[in-house]
């Protein structure tokens, strides 16, 4: 009896290491849907509704026609991501994305289980069951709609994504940017949407999410400034990997922050060379300073 527990406890380190050890790409690529960007986006938008998902937010990257991001959600991703309380709720918006040409619309998303390992890290496992839910919806949703479902984008090691950073001495997700401390967290969340309502900054609001008993907000945010935003830095480190957008301002009770950009960009665009890196190497404070005038 004991050489079996012995056993048993062998094989179950092997398979937690097996699995730790695994890799995860940030998008999966659904494939070309053989018609223009509305009707794909009618599609889809169907697909995710019958898998329960809600629509909260889409726009056009960069202000280009021939680009979209869908934002979407769930009442169950919101309601596990909130158990995560350091800024557990950015992993609660999930998107897809499209980019038409001539010959039809391609459709890539990006992947759940990526996000979901990358900013809930070591609490995953807590909520592993109920996510793995979530994202096998998502992938039932949209696989059907074209014919290549895909990883793409580069692919990082469960183990290392929890714990990301492309660098050393670059920042990790624990490493976030404070805008502003607010005198209460309606007083956020007001001046925050006020602001984007406005367009201040050249910016777009998205989407929102706003949970008053947690007291948590989460803001998507489009960067439309021809100089500094999407039109600025998508041309150079690639457009196919527009589901990572749009930014995003979490308001958790007083205190507004983001992800820095060194680690944001990075967790999104994982294969980017240091020297393409460097082309967009005043973005991640433009993104910051961007972000810190819509919470004035």
């Amino acid at each position: 009896m004991k050489q079996v527990a012995i056993l048993f406890t062998v094989l179950l380190s092997f398979s937690c290491s097996v699995l730790f050890s695994q890799e995860l790409s940030p998008y999966i690529k659904v494939g070309v849907y053989k018609n223009n960007l509305n009707v794909t986006y009618t599609v889809v938008q169907t697909a995710l509704e019958n898998e329960g998902f809600k629509l909260i937010g889409n726009y056009n990257p960069e202000g280009k026609s021939t680009l979209r991001v869908l934002v979407f959600t769930r009442d169950d991703l919101q309601s596990t991501t909130l158990k995560v309380k350091d800024r557990g709720a950015l992993a609660s918006a999930l998107k897809v994305a499209f980019k038409t040409t001539s010959s039809g619309t391609t459709i890539t998303y990006l992947n759940p289980l990526y996000l979901f390992n990358a900013y809930l890290r070591d609490d995953f496992p807590k909520y592993e069951d109920e996510l793995n839910i979530v994202a096998e919806d998502v992938e039932r949703a949209l696989s059907a709609l074209g014919s290549e479902n895909r990883p793409f984008g580069g692919s990082i090691k469960i183990s290392e994504l929890r714990n990301y950073r492309y660098k050393a001495l670059m920042p990790k997700f624990e490493d976030k940017v404070v805008l502003k401390t607010f005198a209460s967290f309606d007083d956020g969340v007001r001046i925050i949407e006020s602001n984007l309502n406005a367009g201040k900054g050249n910016t777009k609001f998205i989407y929102k999410q706003v949970f008053k008993t947690e007291k948590v907000a989460v803001f998507g945010v489009g960067l439309l400034d021809y100089k500094t935003g999407e039109e600025h830095f998508l041309p150079i480190i690639g457009e196919e990997h527009i589901a990572a957008l749009p930014y995003e301002i979490i308001l958790q009770d007083k205190q507004a922050t983001m992800l820095h950009g060194r680690f944001r960009i990075a967790l999104h665009w994982p294969d980017l060379t240091m020297g393409t890196f460097m082309k967009i190497m005043s973005t991640p404070g433009e993104i910051e300073s961007t972000l810190k005038a819509l919470c004035q």
